[in-house]
């Protein structure tokens, strides 16, 4: 993932898929502005490149986010496609495999 971004691509598809899980978009956006884990997302993808995002929202918490970035009008944007907060164990292996995150 490379090159500038320009914001967050949103409609009603990936609200609501966001939403699901009971994550709210002004808190997946502040995850992208902090110190974050990305990783590809390559066995979820059939026709486009997939991203997993680990990250803590401007409350504390640890959520994981799946995303893509899309190109419009030569700018790019990242377009969440799911969220949700981490469970427990998972907050304990991503804390020990990423120290200081």
């Amino acid at each position: 993932m490379d090159g500038l971004l320009s914001g967050f691509e949103w409609d009603q598809g990936n609200l609501a898929h966001c939403r699901k899980h009971g994550v709210s978009r002004p808190e997946i956006e502040s995850i992208f502005d902090r110190r974050l884990v990305i990783l590809p997302d390559e066995g979820h993808s059939q026709s486009e490149k997939r991203f997993k995002a680990i990250g803590r929202t401007r409350l504390g918490r640890r959520t994981f986010i799946v995303f893509t970035i899309r190109e419009h009008g030569g700018r790019r944007h990242i377009r969440p496609i799911s969220a949700r907060y981490m469970h427990r164990q998972e907050i304990e292996s991503y804390e020990k495999e990423n120290p200081g995150l």
